[in-house]
């Protein structure tokens, strides 16, 4: 006779196996229900997307497919030079050494160059001088580098209609009066919100971000928040739709054209890449840049240069004009807070006004000070708060001559 414990284990055994079986048909089904969602809505699979949420900012680029920029085929080396510089950087009403300030900002890559020599150097555990990073924001201020190349070029104009270089976007509204000179001044009014939080994935730039069709999410996104011209506010659509317009002007992708026209003549060290919505996709123009500390202050040189690298002429002189003078609005960057800007540049307030940076949302700095001949590059894993103000005049301190 079987006894009553011995039935509720036969239930218990019984049930266990109702759900292991359930689940063996379940699991399957919402998994493959989130990948047909996800390739209904255009974005990356659901591997892809836990991914990009458990991989830190700086090696984000694993993350998604990429374009390869190949190594000048004539490196140019820094030359390492001593430098007085401060022991203390100001930080939040106190000084401070300054490799606290690195720690405390989750730096992981840090250069100072001064006046053509590398005069400080510093890595975090992990990295170091041929470590990748990605850039996020700093992509920007490179996708401006390439504007003013298409511009000097003659295959592009800043009065240029969008729309009359990517016709397939034209909408029959105030849309169509946006110029190229709106996208590079951020004052487009393009309505899609600087929304980086993967906690709303299709909103605003996350979902730029994740897309797997950025020409589709170009077209998707046409709607005004302003007039153009009228109002400056940060929208990293701006930068897409302007490299958008740059790589069809000038026949070829951004990653080619970096390689070809910036990385090749400054004399970039290390190999690099340009992070795409998909396998021999667009490129994420507005963050997607992957490159180390020394190549983007080999770029930042050329800009405090005037453009040269060296002997050679990079960039246009009247570029880099137009990127140290501010434009004629400031841009919005977060609610009731702005700062000048030009071309994809940021002007910090304070100082004596010559300095200029790019900057990426997780405290990546590409930051030219011209009366001290100085470029800083700071890359890190900072959170969304990363104390711009504070940061930037920690650089200012560094930049300060020291006299012994």
């Amino acid at each position: 006779m079987v006894s009553q414990r011995s039935r509720i284990e036969s239930h218990r055994r019984s049930a266990v196996s109702a759900v292991l079986a359930t689940a063996a048909v379940g699991v399957p089904v919402f998994v493959g229900g989130a990948y047909a969602a996800a390739s209904a809505l255009g974005v990356a699979a659901p591997h892809v997307m836990a991914r990009w949420l458990l991989t830190p900012p700086s090696r984000r680029a694993k993350v998604f497919p990429r374009r390869d920029i190949a190594a000048s085929s004539h490196p140019r080396p820094f030359p390492v030079a001593d430098a007085a510089l401060p022991e203390t950087v100001p930080w939040k009403g106190t000084d401070i050494p300054v490799e606290d300030f690195l720690r405390r900002t989750h730096t992981n890559c840090f250069v100072i160059i001064r006046d053509g020599n590398m005069v400080r150097e510093w890595y975090r555990d992990g990295f170091g001088p041929a470590t990748p990073h990605w850039a996020y924001s700093v992509s920007k201020s490179l996708v401006s580098l390439l504007a003013g190349l298409a511009i000097e070029h003659g295959t592009l104009h800043e009065s240029d209609l969008l729309v009359d270089v990517l016709p397939q976007l034209r909408s029959d509204t105030d849309y169509d009066t946006v110029t190229i000179a709106d996208l590079l001044d951020m004052v487009s009014g393009i309505d899609v919100p600087e929304n980086d939080s993967p906690l709303k994935p299709l909103t605003g730039t996350a979902h730029m971000t994740i897309t797997t069709d950025l020409d589709r999410f170009l077209r998707e996104h046409r709607q005004l928040a302003h007039p153009p011209g009228s109002t400056g506010e940060y929208r990293s659509i701006d930068t897409q739709l302007l490299a958008t317009a740059v790589a069809t002007a000038e026949g070829a992708s951004l990653s080619e054209l970096l390689g070809a026209q910036i990385w090749e003549p400054v004399g970039a060290q290390d190999p690099a890449s340009w992070s795409l919505d998909r396998d021999g996709g667009r490129e994420k123009a507005f963050i997607g840049v992957n490159a180390t500390a020394r190549d983007l202050a080999k770029i930042g040189q050329c800009v405090l240069d005037d453009g040269m690298a060296g002997d050679t002429r990079v960039l246009p002189e009247a570029w880099i004009k137009r990127i140290r003078t501010p434009a004629p609005r400031p841009v919005e960057f977060s609610p009731g807070i702005s700062a000048p800007y030009s071309a994809q540049w940021w002007h910090p307030e304070g100082g004596t006004g010559e300095d200029f940076s790019a900057v990426g949302v997780h405290g990546q700095y590409l930051y030219i000070h011209p009366p001290t001949r100085t470029v800083i590059v700071k890359l890190s894993d900072h959170g969304l708060a990363q104390h711009e103000e504070e940061t930037v005049d920690a650089f200012r301190a560094l930049c300060t001559p020291v006299w012994l």
